[in-house]
């Protein structure tokens, strides 16, 4: 998984640096739309724990909840 940035050109998606493989699906997050934005350091929390979560390393739903109780 890899997260990059593009733009609208002529209806299409353009990525920046290396293009993205024929195929490939992609989930996008439109900038201006309503949302939010992830700083350098939550992007990479991010993909940590997509990481994690694609190696098994998951936690249940109410181990979640209490954690987010505590904060």
């Amino acid at each position: 998984m890899r997260i990059t940035k593009g733009r609208v050109l002529g209806g299409r998606i353009v990525v920046e640096g290396e293009p993205l493989a024929d195929g490939v699906d992609v989930t996008v997050l439109c900038a201006d739309e309503p949302g939010f934005e992830l700083s350098d350091a939550d992007q990479a929390e991010l993909l940590q724990a997509i990481a994690e979560a694609d190696h098994g390393k998951t936690l249940e739903a109410n181990e979640v909840l209490a954690q987010l109780r505590r904060r």
